[in-house]
């Protein structure tokens, strides 16, 4: 049994759609997750301001890595 062919407009089609959602819910979020970690404490507020409401905009990929990214501080030596 035969395959019918893919037009070439479908694959482009369907390439546009797989790379823009991977740059919405993995590549821009993880990045913009590892900023936050190296300026949090050094951002300044319109900084703080920017990179917040980026945070609105990628929340569902945030939300999508969130489980597999632990930020939190190393333990302390008592």
């Amino acid at each position: 049994m035969a395959f019918p062919a893919i037009e070439t407009s479908v694959l482009l089609t369907l390439g546009t759609y797989a790379v823009l959602g991977a740059l919405y819910l993995v590549i821009v979020p993880a990045a913009l997750m590892f900023y936050l970690q190296a300026r949090f404490h050094t951002a300044g507020s319109l900084e703080r301001l920017g990179v917040y409401g980026l945070v609105l905009v990628f929340f569902p990929g945030i939300l999508l890595l969130s489980p597999f990214l632990n930020f939190r501080p190393n333990r302390r030596e008592v």
